[in-house]
């Protein structure tokens, strides 16, 4: 179905600001009073697990910033009795009513299959579906909650704040119709949906190049079918083909180097000084890097060249790399050791970056590291690195193959991104009224949502 919004001009003055005309402005505990929904906090409960014994039992890092049910962290406690008021249902509206005070309050639409419970830092709030949508009150309160009106309205303890159900009666919201409700939700779960399909076509994307990861640094870049066809000998790095050599790195690198100590500053007193902390993700955004004071004398030696490969060696991201492509005139930080490909050595930048995100190179990174995070690792550990050397054209293509993938994943990344500023700019926008879905389309969206 096209979905067709439109600009509002006619508004009325209310406690919340400007509204359509039509829009009404309700507390949650009128709506309570006419039986239009339902609150109830959830229990405590001391016997949790992760064992998954019992049923999972929604806390407050279940509820993402963005208003998303996550099971990352899950917990299972012993279930109720069938006829307890715990259980969650699919449509259900659940939140956050205990925090820090900059997330109390985050909300979520549950429509998960299975059976939940919740915690007593979480209230279940059910609508009546002929007179609340449901997904519509959830991101409505979950804007709210990006609106800071929780922190203002919680009640403050130590290391936390609480919003009680008494409190939450007292949270005016704005009124549609119920079909303009469904509009809205139908709208935002749209792009909403549209988002999540492109998270799961990133999420396929990692998962395949982890396995080609594995494919091109046992067998090389051959086809799949052809595999196991590749002879291959054992090495202490695991098998590859008998035509590889293996190396240690500070045979084919120039003599690694360690970054330079400053102190980072906002002005443009010198060239850009890249640490730790500018690099996240495997990207750096330059702009936001900061400058260092450094004599003329000395940046030579710490600047910066395509092909260098800098490696965190403290820290909790000890061990992680970044390939530097093309960059502003810029120096990097002393947690940081510099490699840079020896000429004629027959190694390739892009393929030692590709090296070090297999496993091969973190389980010697990690055995040398040992757990040891302000250790971390140095130059000599570096250097004593084995690697895999197969001959140029295979190292080109096994970075050609990698580099394709890593484009499709920017491209849906740069897409999910999209889809995340619209849907906020409809959240908002939609919300307050300023943009309305068109009559026609309100009179076609009367099934509540699913």
């Amino acid at each position: 179905m096209n979905i067709k919004v439109f600009q509002e001009t006619n508004f009325k003055d209310t406690e919340l600001g400007p509204l359509p005309e039509e829009w009404q402005v309700v507390r949650l505990g009128d709506l309570l009073l006419k039986g239009a929904l339902w609150m109830k906090n959830g229990f405590p409960q001391g016997e949790h697990n992760q064992a998954g014994l019992g049923v999972p039992h929604l806390r407050p890092f279940n509820i993402t910033d963005t208003g998303d049910i996550t099971l990352s962290q899950i917990k299972y406690v012993p279930p109720p009795a069938e006829d307890s008021p715990y259980w969650v249902l699919p449509g259900d509206v659940i939140f956050n009513n205990t925090n820090s005070e900059e997330l109390v309050g985050k909300t979520a639409y549950f429509n998960l299959k299975g059976k939940f419970v919740i915690s007593n830092h979480m209230t279940l709030i059910r609508v009546s579906s002929d007179q609340l949508d449901a997904y519509w009150i959830s991101k409505y309160l979950h804007w709210l909650w990006s609106q800071r009106v929780f922190q203002g309205l919680c009640r403050r303890h130590v290391n936390q704040a609480s919003v009680s159900i008494e409190r939450l009666k007292q949270v005016a919201i704005p009124l549609p119709s119920l079909s303009e409700q469904r509009a809205i939700a139908h709208v935002l779960r749209t792009v909403q949906e549209a988002k999540q399909a492109t998270e799961r076509v990133i999420a396929a994307l990692r998962e395949l190049k982890k396995s080609l990861m594995r494919h091109l640094f046992t067998y090389g870049p051959v086809p799949l079918d052809q595999a196991e066809s590749v002879p291959l000998r054992d090495t202490e790095i695991g098998p590859i083909p008998e035509h590889w050599q293996v190396v240690r790195l500070g045979e084919v690198v120039e003599r690694p180097q360690y970054g330079y100590t400053a102190s980072a500053s906002d002005a443009p007193v010198g060239p850009k000084f890249l640490r730790i902390t500018d690099i996240q993700d495997g990207k750096v955004v330059w702009p936001s890097v900061p400058f260092c004071e450094i004599a003329q004398s000395q940046v030579e030696n710490y600047l910066l060249k395509p092909g260098d490969i800098l490696v965190a060696r403290i820290g909790a991201t000890t061990g992680k790399t970044f390939l530097v492509a093309e960059c502003p005139p810029a120096i990097f930080a002393s947690y940081l050791i510099r490699l840079r490909v020896a000429p004629d050595k027959g190694l390739l930048s892009d393929y030692l970056w590709y090296f070090t995100d297999t496993e091969a190179y973190w389980a010697q990174i990690n055995s040398n590291k040992g757990g040891r995070l302000k250790q971390g690792i140095n130059i000599p550990i570096l250097e004593n690195l084995v690697i895999p050397l197969p001959p140029l054209p295979e190292q080109r293509e096994i970075a050609r193959v990698l580099q394709a993938v890593d484009r499709r994943i920017q491209a849906e990344e740069a897409y999910a991104r999209a889809l995340d500023d619209l849907f906020k700019s409809l959240l908002h926008e939609l919300m307050t009224g300023r943009l309305r879905v068109a009559p026609w389309t309100v009179k076609a969206l009367v099934a509540p949502t699913p």
